[in-house]
Order: structure tokens, then sequence, then C-alpha cells
């Protein structure tokens, strides 16, 4: 098996720091305002250095919000043992209430009903996730399953945050949580 190189240090910096930038960026201003020239300015590296780590600014934005991707699919996945039918893991609530800080800049990534940029990233790992879970357990519906999951949570998440569903973050949590479950449980 071949390992995957290790990543040039220099590299992961820079995009650590247009990531950093973009995210302050996006606290002051939307998405759409925020351009490629006051980003690099600001991160102090170059517009070419830029195109070299991202073709967009969208793509940037994709980047710096992978981490929401990754909290999504870990707090999914953060029970133990049988899982409560009502309420949902202390982790899904939290990870709603941590989308306040930049909830435009998601919006702006995650299409109601859960397409846009960031939809697809969130829908493409959380159904390898869920998938890689039916598969390991024997069911049966496992593809059929890992795109319901999938598409159900970027959906709520997506409309939750455009204000298309109430509640609060605990109410949301529980609720996709009561979906999520139903799925598992369908044969």
């Amino acid at each position: 098996m071949t390992r995957p190189a290790p990543e040039d240090p220099r590299a992961a910096r820079t995009r650590a720091k247009l990531r950093e930038v973009l995210l302050a960026e996006c606290a002051e201003r939307p998405l759409e305002e925020v351009g490629v020239a006051a980003l690099v300015r600001r991160a102090g590296v170059g517009r070419a250095t830029f195109y070299v780590h991202y073709d967009s600014l969208e793509a940037l934005a994709v980047d710096a919000c992978a981490d929401v991707v990754r909290d999504a699919v870990e707090a999914l996945h953060a029970w133990r043992g049988r899982p409560d039918p009502v309420h949902a893991p202390p982790a899904l609530a939290e990870f709603f209430a941590s989308l306040t800080p930049h909830t435009a800049l998601y919006r702006s990534l995650l299409a109601p009903g859960g397409g846009g940029p960031l939809g697809r990233v969130l829908h493409r790992d959380l159904r390898a996730y869920s998938l890689r879970e039916r598969e390991l357990a024997g069911a049966a519906d496992a593809p059929l399953v890992a795109s319901a999951v999938a598409a159900t949570f970027a959906g709520v998440l997506a409309d939750w945050l455009h204000g298309l569903l109430d509640g609060d973050a605990s109410d949301i949590a529980d609720q996709v949580w009561q979906l999520l479950v139903a799925l598992h449980a369908s044969r």
C-alpha cells in the first residue's frame, strides 16, 4: 500500500493562513463582498500564491468550512450502544450551536435543500461514512440508507441555516436525529 506523500509544511501554512483570513473577512462581510486582492493583502501572500492553492474564493471557502463537514459526521456518530430514538447525542446539538459565528458563510455555500458546494462535500462525506457503517453491519440496504441519511441531514441543516425550519440548536438536533434513527431502523 502506497502512502500519500507528506504535505509541504509551507503550503499547509499558507492554506491555513488563507482559511483563517477568509473566516475573519466573512465575519465582517458576506462572502460575495470579499475580494481576492483584499484577502491576499490581509493574509500577506501574493495573488499568484492564492491561485496556486485555490482556483476561486468559493474553493477556499469550502476548504475553510470543511471542518464543519468533519464535525457534522463526528457529531452524528458520537454515540455508543443503542441510540436514544428521541434525543440526539449532545455532540449533535453542540455541532448545530457551533455554526452560529459563521452562519452567513455557511448559508452562501449550502443552498436550501442541501445543495451548493458545501452541501455536495457534506453529502459525499456523510454518505461514505454511513455506507461503511451499514456495510460493516451487513445491511442489504446500505447504499439506499446511506444516501437517504446524507440527503436528510444536509437538507435539514441547510434549511435550518436558511431559516426555513424553526427551532434552536437542541430542537433541530433532536428532530434530525429522530429522522436519521428512523432511516437506520428501516429494513
